[in-house]
């Protein structure tokens, strides 16, 4: 593995690449590469995002044990944000609500958004120590 490949990366199947990667790139991810409609690679804080669309021709979205993976669902990435408050009414501005508010925890606050083909997005905002 070279130097700038990060070591972690995480798979979202989406239905648009095109229109996952501006969500994405509102949440402050970069753009390493998008060669083509079906495939994008992202990054955050050295860790990278992979998109796939789903019945691409890459082997993300094939059958695995005879089921097709689709978005959406309940696993989901953290991206941790300086300003939680922030951070959601830019996404407000464009139309991305929370799917239920802002949640208090023990080391944080957070809130979830789900992206353009409804796959959780976590963002964390850690209590300041």
């Amino acid at each position: 593995m070279s130097q700038s490949e990060p070591a972690i990366s995480f798979r979202y199947l989406v239905h648009d690449v095109d229109l996952a990667v501006d969500f994405y790139k509102l949440l402050g991810c970069e753009v390493r590469m998008h060669p083509g409609p079906g495939f994008a690679q992202l990054a955050f804080a050295g860790i990278a995002i992979n998109l796939n669309a789903v019945g691409g021709d890459g082997g993300a979205s094939q059958q695995v044990a005879g089921d097709t993976p689709v978005p959406g669902g309940w696993n989901r990435i953290q991206l941790r944000v300086d300003d939680l408050d922030a951070r959601l009414a830019m996404l407000a501005d464009v139309g991305v609500e929370p799917v239920d508010g802002v949640v208090e925890g023990r080391g944080g606050r957070q809130s979830l958004v789900r992206d353009p083909s409804r796959n959780l997005v976590e963002l964390f905002q850690p209590h300041r120590t």
